[in-house]
């Protein structure tokens, strides 16, 4: 004789359960019946304020992306570290104050997102996590990074945006497969010199710090190709960036292109060979348009390391206002249209050792030439200009004069 099991029992096999924008208060009950089978769970979008009982969320076994953003979580289980087959967890824009140290469970983990929450620090055991490829923890309220964070040896992209870091670890130059770093919008002040142990860094971003010395061994990373440095308190470069095959290099938000031409001075204080340009010291930076120039910059600096083409240089360039300054040379400005613009401010406390060079690496001329514009006189009819129909002395002095056409 046959019984009818109830359909709650049945062991059915459901790998992705989707829940999205779902307006969900807690998470459904009924999930939990395919825990040994469930692989993915999209629970993001919703108005959850804390996952269920510990032993419940425990009991998924085979997940292995949990997505739990865009909710109002105040923090996740301790038991969700013992998910040691999750590979990616998302819990970034919701109201977290902290991760539990337990996470360093997830052995497994190659995405760990936690944006745009209210983090003030990263667990300790976050370098348990060996095949973590991408941690993304911009718009938090981090004050430090932890030194385990070297032990992330698979880590390839770091997002720090927007945190209040006063300094790196110097354990940061063991990640030796770091392709993108962004640390912009911090309080830096310093870069330790074990950056340069950053063997695979291709994107470095740390705009907007407090930065005043950049160390020369950043150019130990060979593989670097776009380094935005603008709105820092740089006085110059170290000598040794003009080694690296740079394709962007921004020390301003209102600079036009992506390289500049450099200046060899020397360092007051070290006594060093420097760089320098029409950008440094570095100046305050412009806080207008600043959101839709920085959209500008992401797609540019996309194209300069993929080497796709890209009009953001173009289309932006006359809509910038530069910020370079320059001495006042009387009127020697009205001379003839061929001559050259004035010379760039020079700092008085870095002595110039040489003229203006074109450091191999760094092609873009800053100096351009100025164009006088030349008062147009009014049309006097037919198209053709440059007579007046004043007196006739004017009109004698004016029969001397070569005709000047325009076209109308």
């Amino acid at each position: 004789m046959f019984h009818c099991i109830p359909l709650w029992r049945c062991n059915r096999h459901v790998e992705v359960i989707d829940k999205r924008h779902c307006s969900l208060l807690y998470v459904p009950d009924e999930i939990y019946r395919y825990g040994r089978s469930l692989e993915e769970l999209l629970l993001d979008a919703n108005q959850l304020r804390d996952l269920p009982k510990p032993e419940s969320i425990g009991g998924l076994i085979s997940l292995k992306d949990l997505w739990l953003d865009g909710n109002q979580l105040a923090e996740i289980p301790a038991e969700l570290g013992s998910m040691r087959s999750l590979l990616c967890l998302d819990v970034s824009e919701n109201k977290m104050e902290r991760l539990p140290e337990e996470l360093g469970g997830l052995v497994s983990l190659v995405d760990l997102l936690v944006s745009q929450n209210l983090i003030d620090a990263l667990p300790e055991s976050i370098g348990n996590l060996r095949k973590l490829s991408i941690l993304k923890a911009d718009q938090n309220r981090l004050t430090y990074v932890p030194e385990s964070i070297g032990n992330c040896e698979s880590l390839s992209e770091l997002v720090l945006t927007e945190n209040q870091i006063q300094s790196l670890p110097r354990s940061v130059g063991k990640l030796k497969r770091l392709s993108n770093f962004n640390c912009d919008r911090n309080q830096l002040t310093a870069l330790p010199k074990e950056i340069g142990g950053c063997g695979g860094l291709n994107v470095f971003c740390v705009r907007e710090n407090r930065l005043t010395r950049i160390p020369a061994e950043l150019s130990q990373c060979t593989e670097l190709h776009v380094l935005d440095l603008s709105g820092n308190r740089l006085e110059h470069l170290p000598m040794s960036l003009t080694t690296l095959r740079l394709k962007a290099l921004w020390l301003s938000e209102n600079q036009s292109q992506p390289l500049l031409t450099f200046q060899t001075d020397q360092d007051p204080d070290s006594g060093e060979k420097v760089l320098t340009c029409v950008l440094l010291p570095q100046q305050p930076c412009e806080p207008d348009n600043k959101g839709s120039d920085n959209l500008a910059r992401c797609g540019a600096l996309e194209s300069l390391v993929n080497d796709t083409p890209d009009d953001t240089w173009d289309n932006k360039a006359t809509n910038r206002i530069s910020a370079i300054h320059f001495l006042d040379d009387d009127d020697e400005e009205e001379e003839d249209d061929d001559k050259e613009c004035r010379k760039p401010h020079v700092t008085p406390s870095l002595r110039t050792s040489s003229p203006s060079v074109a450091i191999a690496g760094f092609s873009w001329l800053a100096k351009k030439k100025c164009q006088q514009a030349r008062p147009r006189p009014s049309p006097a009819g037919g198209g053709v200009c440059g007579r007046s129909a004043g007196a006739q002395q004017d009109a004698e002095e004016a029969e001397q004069l070569e005709e000047v056409c325009f076209q109308v």
